[in-house]
């Protein structure tokens, strides 16, 4: 029996098979649980549904995250079906506009660039709570989100999205403030670098790929299973003591500032 067995877990996020969200579903099916999924638009409806069939699971349902209808439209159609709570929400979406990544972050920043990535990497995270917290309160649920070490440090070609992530992480320990009294935990993962979509859009990754396998620990990059097993983790009621953390998984990259191999 897994350590997720009889656990409802809502993921919000999978973009292909190749995504964080999609390694954290696999882990957390691995272990037991039972899961939900989102998609963004109809493009991505088929891709979803496929993947979530793959894992036993019928429940996949349209959410635009920046519609505050669609949220909530995504747990009133979940109640019909998990009609005592759910267990887990587990948030893997950001985005920024490619071209306010690279370069001078004050010059190529606009008002506009900077609103969006926040709403969407950051301020959407709040909202599945608001909206999905009643049924999280009924199983003492947690929450999860996904950020990168660029919330923390300035890392090139990060930008308007490092701000972001930094936001996200504060909301982390906010929310875990405001809901811990009703049992309902929130984390994060910092991932380290891993070949996704959402990283076709940062300049040089390739580079940085190479850099954190060379700089990290245990030399070598971090795959979406590895990260995955934490987030299971988290969600479990192994982490029932762990809230308000970032907790990296990252072959240690976060802990050094110069690798063997550069001195």
């Amino acid at each position: 029996m897994g350590f997720l067995q009889n656990k409802r877990i809502l993921i919000v996020g999978v973009a292909s098979d190749r995504s964080i969200a999609w390694g954290i579903a696999e882990a957390m099916h691995e272990q037991g649980a039972e899961l939900a999924f989102t998609y963004q638009n109809e493009k991505l409806q088929d891709r979803v549904t496929k993947l979530a069939a793959s894992v036993d699971s019928e429940l996949v349902f349209p959410c635009d995250v920046s519609s505050d209808a669609e949220i909530e439209s995504v747990f009133t159609e979940l109640g019909k079906h998990w009609t005592d709570g759910i267990d887990g929400i587990v948030h893997a979406v950001a985005y920024a506009p490619r071209d306010e990544l690279s370069g001078s972050f004050v010059d190529n920043t606009t008002r506009e660039g900077f609103r969006s990535a926040h709403e969407i990497s950051a301020y959407s995270f709040v909202a599945l709570a608001h909206h999905g917290r009643d049924m999280l309160r009924q199983r003492q649920g947690a929450l999860l989100t996904l950020t990168y070490l660029g919330g923390e440090r300035a890392l090139p070609n990060y930008n308007v999205m490092g701000a972001a992530k930094a936001s996200l992480e504060s909301s982390t320990r906010y929310m875990a403030a405001d809901l811990g009294p009703e049992g309902i935990r929130v984390n994060a993962v910092s991932a380290g670098p891993i070949r996704t979509l959402a990283a076709a859009g940062i300049d040089n990754f390739k580079q940085m790929m190479t850099f954190n396998e060379q700089a990290s620990p245990l030399r070598k990059n971090v795959s979406t299973s590895e990260v995955g097993n934490v987030g299971a983790f988290l969600c479990s009621d192994l982490a029932s003591g762990v809230t308000g953390e970032i907790i990296h998984a990252d072959a240690g990259f976060h802990a050094v500032a110069l690798s063997g191999a550069e001195l």
